[in-house]
């Protein structure tokens, strides 16, 4: 980018983050301080901390370029990440917070009181929590690299050693404080470029976002192809280009079809890609449930809800978090909408989820302005992975001290996270060409086909058991987990196969749920003897208690 101000900003983010975790280690003294911040944590600060871990830089980055690939027709998908918190809202928060558990594993041995499914519940939290990690650390890699041009694992091991450090030191308190700024950063981030590119878009006079063939150039535009591709040019002519191709677009061109390439880290997302309508159809309506069910059950967003004071503090926090979550994905629509003005070409070379960095810099001209502007959106994209990460950390070390460890102690949490830090550090080094969506889409699906599952219906039916819930959880999720590794290790497939390997939520789902069902109902004997003080305790209000 050539852009001196981006390594400043960088090293700013990383500095406050680092001491605002200095902040909170003073803050931070016993076990419940560094597992769930002592239960103190009010639902404003503790939406905002949400906000930040949840609002990844797939969010921050990944929506603004499907946008400006293809329109207005994938706004479900931030619309699905969203929609997550409201059904969080009705069946999980509060009475997730009543149980008393520090952990999910936690709940899991309140509710049905079994050891094993503990330790099932621990090995999918632990698996859920790298899977999720691993992207995070190679998407900061592969941005430091882009941005400032520096070798590929110092962005990764710049977070991974912050993060750890934030979270070994001061616990689930001093992220909190963390996790609030920066989703305050991130929204400050895309918020005052956005209105700087709406004020230059109108002294443009308004040209048309989406001319009546498709986005066209405004100026001269030299584009150098980075991935193997087909272009169907605009007088119909197809030409095969490769890497390393370089061409030449006059102002007012339309911007050539493209097929054949990986345009874009997030392709798989999309429904269109699964052919024809039925496929199609079903593969949105997968997504859809992956997302809104997903969130329910990732490790790292559940474990916030055990910080508030009680039920009721752990409902109001839903609902800010909608808000704060609401609000935020207005912005990068206005990114990817103003991207098919100003960076058509990235349609071209494949680099769609680059338009929220380098639009600043192609609206508003190489001045100090578009400078500055394209550094703070920089620094908001850092702290993206810094405060995504920090929630995946705490919710895996936190159930590595507890059971892994087994100490429960201070000590016990720190040498638990240096571990959970340690080994998605290791591998994030080793698989720098790993398809970053492929990964985040599969932590989607594990845990919308597992944990959802288990929280439902243990909150929900006193005739959930251990073994139910057991095999509800390695059928549904280990299905999740088979389909999504031979979408990504396994021979290219097509047509319906393909379909539900990709996206495989809307039959792992239902899948995970019948099993739980039908188990349970075949193993009555072994509900829990207290099922019924427990159910009333996760559903009794704290103001009806005595």
């Amino acid at each position: 980018m050539g852009n001196g101000y981006v390594v400043p900003a960088i090293v700013a983010v990383t500095l406050v983050t680092v001491g605002i975790g200095f902040y909170g280690l003073r803050l931070a003294r016993t076990t419940s301080d560094f597992l769930v911040a002592s239960r103190a944590v009010s639902p404003t600060w503790n939406a905002a901390a949400i906000g930040g871990e949840y609002l990844s830089a797939a969010s921050f980055l990944g929506v603004a370029g499907l946008i400006l690939k293809y329109g207005v027709d994938v706004l479900w998908y931030p619309v699905g990440f969203a929609a997550g918190y409201l059904a969080l809202l009705l069946f999980v928060a509060a009475p997730l917070r009543r149980s008393g558990a520090f952990t999910l594993p936690d709940f899991c041995e309140v509710r049905l009181g079994s050891r094993r499914l503990r330790t099932l519940a621990t090995v999918f939290v632990i698996f859920i929590g790298w899977l999720y990690l691993v992207p995070q650390l190679q998407g900061a890699g592969l941005t430091l690299a882009t941005l400032t041009g520096s070798p590929y694992p110092v962005g990764a091991l710049l977070v991974a050693v912050v993060v750890t450090a934030n979270v070994a030191l001061g616990g689930m308190r001093a992220i909190t404080f963390v996790q609030a700024f920066q989703y305050w950063l991130k929204l400050t981030a895309l918020a005052v470029p956005a209105i700087f590119l709406a004020l230059q878009w109108q002294a443009d006079a308004r040209p048309a976002v989406t001319p009546p063939d498709g986005p066209a150039f405004r100026t001269a535009t030299t584009v150098v192809v980075e991935h193997r591709a087909t272009l169907t040019l605009p007088d119909g002519d197809v030409r095969e280009v490769r890497p390393g191709d370089r061409l030449d677009f006059a102002a007012g061109d339309p911007v050539p079809e493209v097929s054949g390439a990986a345009i874009a880290a997030t392709d798989w997302l999309l429904p269109d890609t699964a052919g024809d309508d039925d496929r199609s159809l079903f593969a949105t309506y997968s997504l859809i449930l992956a997302t809104f069910l997903g969130t329910m059950g990732l490790p790292h967003v559940l474990v916030r809800f055990y910080t508030n004071p009680d039920g009721a503090a752990a409902r109001r926090t839903t609902l800010v978090v909608l808000a704060l979550v609401g609000v935020f994905y207005l912005l990068p629509t206005i990114y990817g909408v103003l991207g098919r003005i100003y960076t058509p070409q990235l349609l071209v070379t494949g680099q769609t989820d680059a338009v929220v960095v380098l639009l600043p810099g192609a609206a508003l001209g190489d001045g100090v302005t578009g400078r500055l502007l394209a550094a703070l959106v920089a620094a908001g994209a850092f702290a993206a992975f810094l405060s995504t990460s920090s929630g995946l950390l705490t919710s895996v070390a936190g159930v590595i001290s507890t059971d892994v460890l087994g100490r429960g102690s201070v000590r016990g949490f720190r040498l638990a996270t240096v571990i959970a830090g340690a080994v998605p550090a290791v591998l994030a080094l080793n698989v720098s060409g790993l398809d970053v969506s492929q990964v985040v889409g599969l932590a989607f699906a594990v845990a919308a086909s597992s944990f959802c599952p288990l929280l439902v219906l243990g909150i929900w039916w006193r005739g959930l058991t251990d073994l139910g819930a057991a095999a509800g959880v390695l059928v549904g999720g280990g299905a999740a987990i088979g389909a999504v590794l031979l979408t990504v290790l396994g021979p290219p497939l097509s047509g319906w196969p393909a379909t539900l390997t990709t996206q495989p939520a809307a039959w792992t789902v239902p899948l995970a749920f019948t099993v739980m069902v039908v188990v349970s109902m075949a193993s009555r004997r072994r509900l829990p003897r207290d099922v019924g003080t427990t159910m009333l305790r996760l559903h009794t209000p704290e103001s009806l208690r005595l």
